[in-house]
């Protein structure tokens, strides 16, 4: 590979696809005694989410007047006298 002016390195496509290393995706850098390791970072926000999906608990629904009467209390609260 070569290094560009401003020190960017191309990934190569084959790579990429195999380690699922997105555009705007993060890597790390990790200085060892052979060199520069390159390394997808464990966690990502598609990670996150899948973990969540697949632990299969649900977000609990609020009663539909639930916000109205929330809003309504905070004017009451903060409406002066």
């Amino acid at each position: 590979m070569t290094v560009g002016p401003k020190g960017q390195v191309v990934i190569p496509k084959v790579l990429r696809d195999e380690y699922g290393i997105t555009p705007k995706g993060k890597v790390v850098l990790k200085e060892i005694k052979e060199g520069i390791l390159l390394s997808k970072t464990k966690i990502d926000a598609v990670s996150i989410f899948r973990l969540i999906a697949k632990s299969g608990k649900q977000a609990k629904r609020k009663d539909i007047h639930f916000y109205e009467r929330e809003l309504e209390e905070r004017w009451l609260k903060a409406k002066p006298k």
